[in-house]
């Protein structure tokens, strides 16, 4: 008899059984060769999934799995931060609209080949979305493992955006309002800049 074809998330959890180390995670770099990137991020998508099967182990409650997920992409985007810069040319933003705009259309299609939807920014306020219509994080995961149901499986680009901001002085609060994974129709991103527009404005001035 066959063995039952493993469903997604059990996938993942065949990976738990490779070997990572936290302090060397890394988003895929950006690469001359469009393939070798791809390949990377090929990868990075399966370690990722291991990474998660395993912080499930290893931690009872979802919101310790978050957290975990949100300190190693934090740590992840202060060192992000230099690659793009030094591989886009891309100066100082004049607005935090502007921001988000390259988050969306250049950040995330140089690392993880999608762009997502940006909502907000029309009011001058500091509030703003994501809307991700393809989420190569959880491409090998249709559902949440049963007792999981306030995991946040992709949290790791949370702490990345809040790192990386954080790193050109522009703290914000970042976090998951809708995942599909949790039975949201869409997933999404927020972020909010913790200096109001105007605040910002009247400190360049001065």
């Amino acid at each position: 008899m066959n063995d039952p074809k493993p469903n997604a998330y059990t996938r993942v959890t065949i990976w738990q059984k490779q070997p990572f180390v936290a302090g060397d995670w890394q988003l895929p770099a950006v690469s001359s060769s469009a393939s070798a990137h791809h390949i990377s991020r090929d990868l990075f998508v399966l370690s990722y999934g291991a990474l998660v099967a395993q912080l499930c182990k290893d931690y009872e409650h979802d919101e310790e799995v978050n957290k975990h997920l949100d300190t190693m992409g934090y740590n992840i985007g202060v060192r992000l931060i230099e690659d793009f810069l030094a591989n886009t040319g891309i100066k100082r933003c004049r607005s935090y609209n502007e921001t988000v705009d390259i988050i969306a259309k250049v950040a995330f299609k140089m690392y993880l080949g999608i762009t997502p939807t940006m909502i907000g920014g029309n009011d001058g306020g500091n509030g703003f979305s994501l809307i991700l219509d393809k989420n190569p994080l959880d491409d090998i995961v249709e559902e949440l493992p049963s007792g999981r149901s306030t995991l946040s499986y992709c949290n790791l680009l949370s702490g990345v955006i809040r790192g990386a901001l954080e790193m050109i002085h522009l703290p914000a609060d970042v976090t998951f309002i809708q995942d599909r994974l949790r039975g949201d129709d869409v997933t999404e991103i927020g972020i909010t800049f913790l200096k109001k527009a105007d605040e910002k404005k009247s400190k360049r001035n001065k």
